[in-house]
């Protein structure tokens, strides 16, 4: 078999230490994923100078949902089917939210609670494995010395 690959190229490195790949406007400082190659997202700027970076790995649930249909093509699923649990995650440092997939079991995962970048094989076809990002709940000990991220936008 082939070595894994993304999934969609070039929002995310695999590896030990997978992690998303967006771009921060040089001149305002936004940062916008999945990336982009035009202008800043931000309508107070007009800067066209994007730079690729590497967004934080850990963060917040801000809210999750869990699908219990079969998605349409292109959504390659399982078979069977199996439901999966979507995650919107406040990033530790860029003050956005970022979709993925959860990692294991939604049972105990609650709003508020702090997750890390993971990946995982979302398919396999005759190119190999295809691997996507995905949140993975933090647990004990992996938690206390976390920051949680700001879920209020700085209206607190």
């Amino acid at each position: 078999m082939t070595a894994s690959r993304p999934a969609i190229e070039g929002w995310f490195v695999d590896g030990d230490e997978p992690a998303l790949v967006g771009k921060r406007c040089d001149e305002c400082g936004t940062y916008v994923f999945p990336p982009r190659a035009w202008t800043c997202p931000n309508p107070t700027c007009r800067s066209a100078d994007l730079a690729d970076v590497t967004l934080s790995r850990t963060g917040t649930v801000w809210s999750y949902t869990t699908n219990h249909y079969e998605p349409p093509a292109p959504y390659i699923s399982p078979d069977p089917f199996e439901p999966y649990t979507i995650v919107a995650v406040a990033l530790e440092n860029e003050g956005m939210v970022v979709l993925g997939q959860l990692e294991g079991d939604p049972a105990d995962l609650r709003v508020g609670d702090q997750v890390e970048l993971t990946a995982g094989v979302l398919f396999i076809d005759d190119d190999g494995p295809a691997t996507i990002w995905r949140w993975r709940r933090l647990v004990g000990q992996e938690v206390e010395q976390r920051p949680k991220a700001d879920l209020t936008g700085g209206k607190a």
